[in-house]
């Protein structure tokens, strides 16, 4: 039987988050092109926002390095308030590889607690069903939205007493069968929804 992985990262929470990103877990770190969320060069999740808030789906992007600028996206998720972590702690990996399909969740991430670091939050967005299932598990709701759709999760607000929502968008990983530019176009809206994409210009 596989070993035990525990999570390698500590939560990101940018005091002001409005948008918490919960994945279901990182991927081996052999995958990983740096530090941070997102980390596999192959997971369009930093180019679909680059083309969302810059038009651009190398601004986060070392196209030579074949690597993502993990201290542009750091700061770029801090001024635009987005938070991140993951809906498990502890994984089983069943087999070598990222696939949420062989992954078992040990333990789950306390995300009550995450959320009450981030008292301006306003959703709640998973990217994957693993990761939606484990969400709406612990936090008892009984029907997970559909693709690029939402629900209120039951009982929760933030410090300004605002319904947090769970947003469910497409995968960035590229086993998703949709074309970057549909993902961006559904992403988008999502961002539109909760802050001003506007605030930040290419440059």
């Amino acid at each position: 039987m596989s070993s035990l992985e525990h999570h390698p990262l500590e939560p990101f929470l940018p005091a002001k988050a409005r948008i918490l990103f919960l994945g279901s877990f990182p991927p081996p770190q052999k995958r990983w092109s740096m530090n941070f969320y997102y980390p596999n060069f192959n997971n369009d999740h930093w180019r679909i926002e680059g083309e969302v808030f810059f038009h651009d789906r190398n601004y986060f992007v070392d196209v030579d390095a074949r690597r993502f600028c993990r201290e542009r996206i750091v700061a770029f998720c801090e001024a635009q308030g987005l938070a991140f972590y993951d809906t498990a702690r502890v994984v089983r990996r069943l087999r070598d590889n990222a696939s949420d399909a062989f992954l078992e969740v040990v333990e789950a991430s306390d995300v009550r607690a995450l959320l009450a670091a981030l008292p301006y939050c306003r959703a709640v967005v998973t990217t994957g069903e693993k990761a939606t299932a484990t969400l709406c598990a612990q936090l008892g709701v009984d029907k997970p939205p559909a693709v690029n759709a939402f629900v209120e999760l039951p009982g929760i607000v933030n410090a300004e007493n605002n319904a947090i929502e769970l947003y469910r968008l497409p995968s960035s990983s590229r086993a998703y069968p949709m074309p970057i530019e549909k993902k961006a176009a559904c992403y988008k809206e999502m961002f539109e929804r909760y802050i001003t994409i506007e605030k930040e210009k290419k440059g």
